[in-house]
């Protein structure tokens, strides 16, 4: 197996194994909509490919802003492994090398919409007093603190990723 960072090339490829993985409407979601117009933190997107070059797994991050101090955090996912190969831990394998990346190139907080339950294991908890779009329910919203103490403070919505002026 291999992990390699997602090229243009990968593109298409990788997006029609969230097709494969995903409800039809997908992009409905209100996290794509704080996607919409930015570009994903290349370094922490990430392709497994098996020993025959098919793709099996794909990750990508996000960068997104938070509360009225607008505190940089990534937004995870989508994080997709093929139907034939989930169970054998590739999503979690995907999760930790790409979190151990944004800690290695400065990021501090990371956070998503999903289950407790599994994202748990991960270190991520439910975030409370902070909001996604609706309408999400906000006891999907998790974060992980990639410095201790990251998370602390930061409240409000979870917005879009705009340059600063």
């Amino acid at each position: 197996m291999g992990l390699a960072r997602e090229t243009p090339e990968d593109w298409w490829e990788v997006e029609a194994l969230y097709d494969l993985c995903f409800a039809p409407g997908r992009e409905a979601l209100s996290s794509y909509r704080l996607r919409d117009g930015v570009a994903p933190v290349a370094a922490l997107c990430l392709c497994l490919r098996d020993e025959t070059e098919a793709l099996i797994g794909a990750i990508r991050h996000w960068p997104v802003r938070v509360g009225r101090g607008r505190a940089p955090a990534l937004l995870l996912g989508p994080v997709a492994v093929h139907p034939t190969r989930q169970g054998e831990g590739l999503a979690g394998l995907l999760i930790h090398e790409t979190l151990g990346q944004a800690r290695a190139e400065g990021w501090e907080r990371v956070l998503l919409v999903g289950d407790a339950p599994y994202y748990g294991r991960f270190g991520f908890a439910r975030l409370p007093g902070v909001g996604m779009p609706p309408p999400t329910n906000p006891e999907r919203v998790l974060g992980v603190e990639l410095v201790p103490g990251a998370w602390q403070g930061v409240t409000g919505e979870i917005e879009r990723w705009m340059a600063e002026s």
